[in-house]
């Protein structure tokens, strides 16, 4: 496991003419502050990989479809450490993920997945830092 990346297990509850998807409250382990949501698309197969945020903590959820997302830790070592989590509908699970780790991520459903991103500050282009999906070695095909 990644240090201070927080796996939560959240409710889904059975209503008659759709479920109602449990995500995030103020006293939540994982919860800093909200600033800012959105939702991602994915394509099947598709990888969005990779980025680095120096100050911004995410909270995604995946309540459509399924993502593999690999986060990929430096901070103590060149060599890293990576910890991969699915999350889809069946496991409905906050992902937290704390600044200055990386993380990438990869449509794995059949179809179109989408997450959504609660975020504790606005997005701000000069706060990521980015690399190419083949500057970290990672084996996307597992």
């Amino acid at each position: 496991m990644v240090k201070n990346v927080i796996l939560t297990p959240l409710k889904i509850i059975d209503t008659s003419g759709g479920n109602i998807f449990h995500i995030l409250k103020k006293t939540d382990s994982g919860y800093q502050d909200f600033s800012e949501a959105y939702f991602s698309e994915i394509e099947s197969g598709f990888i969005k990989a990779w980025k680095q945020h120096k100050e911004m903590t995410l909270n995604i959820v995946v309540p459509i479809g399924e993502i593999k997302f690999v986060i990929f830790d430096d901070r103590v070592s060149k060599l890293g450490q990576f910890q991969e989590v699915v999350l889809s509908e069946k496991n409905y699970l906050r992902l937290t993920i704390p600044p200055m780790v990386w993380v990438g991520f990869q449509g794995i459903a059949p179809n179109k997945s989408l997450l959504l991103n609660i975020a504790n500050i606005v997005h701000d282009p000069q706060e990521v830092n980015k690399k190419d999906s083949n500057d970290i070695k990672y084996n996307w095909s597992n």
